[in-house]
C-alpha cells in the first residue's frame, strides 16, 4: 500500500517484521487473531498523516515474522519481551501502545508491568482481565460445562490447525464475515457437540460486508497460507502458563492514560464485562462503544476508530 514502508528488526532473539508509515511519537498497533499487520492498514496511514511513527508489527507466529515451534515460545512474557525490545530496536524509550483482540490482552500487560516504556494505552474489543481466580482453562470448564467453547477447542495441537488449514481462503472469508465461532449465544454455536470446530455450522457468506474486499481476504489468507495457524493458536494454548507466570497482574494497575473501544456488537461483550476493569486501570477514559460494529471494528469502522485514537493521542500531555 502507498505510504507504508515495511522493514524486519530482531528483537529478543527473533525477527519481526515491521509496516510503518510517518514521523513523530510511536505508537505500536498490535494485531489480534488471525490477522496480521494489515489489520491496521487504515490507522497506520491515518496516524501518519496526523503526525506520529505508526508501526504495526506481523506479531510473532505470524505473516513475516518468526515462527518458533515450541508451544511455549508464545507465552505472554516472550511476546511482552518482542515489543520491549522493539522499542530498543527503534531507539525509543517510550510509545503508545494499541491493541486490538490479542492485541490488545498485550497491550494492556505491557501498560501494567512496563509502565517506564509504555506511556498510554489503548485496547479494543477486549477489556483488561487482570489475572483471574483460576487458570483460564479451569474456569472456562467451570463456566460453560460441557457446551461447546472455542478456546477449549483450541487447546488441542493439530486439531483446529486441521480445521482451518483445509481450505484457509474460506477459513478466512467464514471467521471475518460469518457467524462468529467465539460467540458463545449464538444458536449455531450453543448446537455444537463436543467434537465439533470452530466453523461447524457456519456457511461462507456469499457477499461480503462493505469493510472487507476479496483483496483483503486474499492478502489475509495469503499471509496465512505462509505462516499456517499454528502460532497464533499457540497464543491461546499458554493463557495457564500465563496464569502461572504473571501472578502480578492480579493486582498492578494501569496508572497510564487508557482508552477502551468496543463494537457494540461484539460478542466479546457476553463474557468480558469491561466494568471490571475500571479498579485496574483508574484513568481509564469513557470506554467507546461504536453503534452496529461487531468485533473487527478498525477495519469494520475505520474512520471512527482512526479518529478516536487520534483525539485519545493529541490529549495526552507534551
Amino acid at each position: 500500500m502507498a505510504g507504508i514502508k515495511h522493514r524486519t528488526v530482531e528483537t529478543n532473539g527473533i525477527h519481526l517484521h515491521l509496516a510503518e508509515a510517518g514521523e513523530g511519537p510511536l505508537v505500536l498497533l498490535l494485531h489480534g487473531w488471525p490477522e496480521s499487520w494489515y489489520s491496521w492498514r487504515h490507522q497506520l496511514l491515518a496516524l501518519a498523516a496526523a503526525g506520529y511513527h505508526a508501526v504495526a508489527p506481523d506479531v510473532r507466529g505470524y505473516g513475516q515474522s518468526d515462527k518458533p515451534r515450541e508451544i511455549e515460545a508464545y507465552s505472554m512474557k516472550h511476546l511482552m519481551a518482542d515489543f520491549v525490545g522493539l522499542l530498543d530496536a527503534l531507539g525509543e524509550k517510550t510509545a503508545v501502545v494499541v491493541g486490538h483482540d490479542w492485541g490488545s490482552a498485550m497491550a494492556w500487560n505491557l501498560a501494567a508491568l512496563h509502565p517506564d516504556r509504555f506511556h498510554a494505552v489503548v485496547g479494543m474489543s477486549v477489556p483488561h482481565m487482570g489475572r483471574t481466580p483460576l487458570p483460564p482453562t479451569q474456569l472456562f470448564k467451570k463456566v460453560f460445562g460441557e457446551k461447546w467453547f472455542y478456546i477449549l477447542y483450541f487447546q488441542q495441537p493439530g486439531v483446529a490447525e486441521a480445521e482451518f488449514e483445509a481450505d484457509i481462503p474460506r477459513a478466512v472469508r467464514m471467521i471475518l464475515a460469518g457467524v462468529p465461532g467465539f460467540d458463545p449465544q449464538s444458536p449455531i454455536v450453543q448446537a455444537r457437540k463436543k467434537d465439533d470446530g470452530f466453523l461447524t455450522g457456519v456457511a461462507a457468506p456469499e457477499t461480503l460486508p462493505d469493510w472487507l474486499t476479496e483483496e483483503d481476504i486474499a492478502y489475509f489468507a495469503k499471509e496465512l497460507a505462509g505462516s499456517g495457524f499454528r502460532g497464533g493458536l499457540n497464543r491461546y494454548r499458554n493463557m495457564d502458563r500465563d496464569w502461572e507466570e504473571l501472578p502480578e497482574l492480579a493486582t498492578a494497575k494501569i496508572e497510564q492514560p487508557a482508552l477502551f473501544i468496543i463494537g457494540e456488537k461484539d460478542p466479546g461483550r457476553a463474557f468480558a464485562p469491561v466494568e471490571a476493569m475500571k479498579a485496574l486501570v483508574p484513568n481509564l477514559r469513557e470506554p467507546l462503544v461504536l453503534p452496529d460494529a461487531g468485533h473487527w471494528i478498525q477495519q469494520e469502522r475505520a474512520p471512527d476508530v482512526s479518529a478516536a485514537l487520534i483525539g485519545f493521542l493529541k490529549s495526552l500531555p507534551a
